[in-house]
């Protein structure tokens, strides 16, 4: 039997959102197994499946830039939030983001470019920030999307100065039809990725692994009703499917409407434009998102109901 440490009871528990007992009892049924002991609470309706994963827990900025048809996303991290409304941070984020447009979102060649006007690369000018700031600096992540022919379109949600915020999306539209028609729709088409949080794009995205884990899940709760097998199967599928409304970018309704699923939005936008549009690919970032910020009086509370 595995030894349930304070460590794993709250690992698990800000990784589910479900209570410290629930989490307890899981790993022990589990026999310490964390993935396992996600299911069973879903199993048990003590979990809420991904909604609960990658809690913001750092300060800093996204940084997002978007022209034509390419663009960015940056995630810069600070201490504090105090930090994220310095001029000279929001500089040096807004600067890294378009070294970053440059380079094609490329993490790795970011972090060696040359930051203009210093001897330094851009990972050398942010360390060269912490003492000018007193705050340790972080460069997180970046990425990129582009497209032969249409935009890629941005977001920032809770912006504190342009192109900088909170949370980041770019979506990529392919197409002929007009700039400013796919801008409007790609606009639009973010902002929904900012407040509904697609993991995936299409239904044929949707990873094996973790399309498997969402079915034996699926079958484990509709089996708690007792219903036949061949029921059974017809209730998973139609959870499957609601599964996929919940975290596919094509399938989910459109939040600016609340009525109209996101294909069918993306097919009126075309016979507007006059010109096919295909959704090519979407990125949200999300500030802190799965960076763990330790909360002293939990961990002691964990360790208390834990025993260790």
């Amino acid at each position: 039997m595995a030894e349930i440490t304070a460590a794993s009871v709250k690992a698990l528990r800000e990784k589910s959102g479900a209570g410290m007992m629930d989490c307890k009892k899981a790993l022990t049924e589990t026999d310490g197994d964390m993935d396992a002991a996600v299911d069973w609470l879903r199993t048990k309706g003590l979990a809420a499946a991904a909604k609960k994963a990658g809690r913001v827990a750092a300060e800093g900025l996204v940084g997002m830039r978007a022209e034509g048809n390419r663009g960015v996303l940056v995630e810069v991290n600070a201490e504090t939030d105090f930090v994220a409304r310095n001029e000279v941070f929001q500089t040096f984020v807004d600067v890294v983001t378009g070294i970053a447009l440059d380079c094609g979102g490329d993490f790795e060649t970011l972090k060696a470019t040359a930051y203009p006007g210093s001897d330094r690369t851009v990972e050398g000018e942010a360390v060269h920030l912490v003492a000018t700031i007193g705050e340790n600096i972080g460069l997180r992540r970046a990425a990129g999307l582009a497209v032969g022919s249409g935009v890629i379109a941005g977001y920032i949600h809770n912006q504190t100065a342009p192109g900088l915020g909170k949370i980041g999306v770019l979506v990529a539209l392919e197409s002929t039809a007009a700039e400013g028609k796919l801008q409007e729709l790609g606009k639009q088409l973010a902002m929904h990725v900012a407040a509904a949080q697609p993991q995936f794009l299409s239904v044929d995205s949707v990873e094996a692994e973790v399309l498997e884990r969402e079915r034996n899940v699926l079958i484990e709760q509709a089996r708690s009703s007792g219903r036949p097998e061949d029921i059974i199967a017809k209730m998973v599928e139609g959870r499957l499917r609601k599964y996929y409304e919940e975290v596919v970018f094509l399938e989910q309704v459109f939040v600016i409407d609340g009525e109209t699923k996101i294909t069918k939005v993306v097919e009126n936008a075309a016979k507007d434009a006059g010109a096919p549009i295909k959704v090519a690919g979407f990125v949200r970032y999300v500030l802190g998102e799965g960076i763990e910020r330790d909360v002293d009086d939990f961990a002691s509370e964990v360790a208390a109901l834990s025993g260790t």
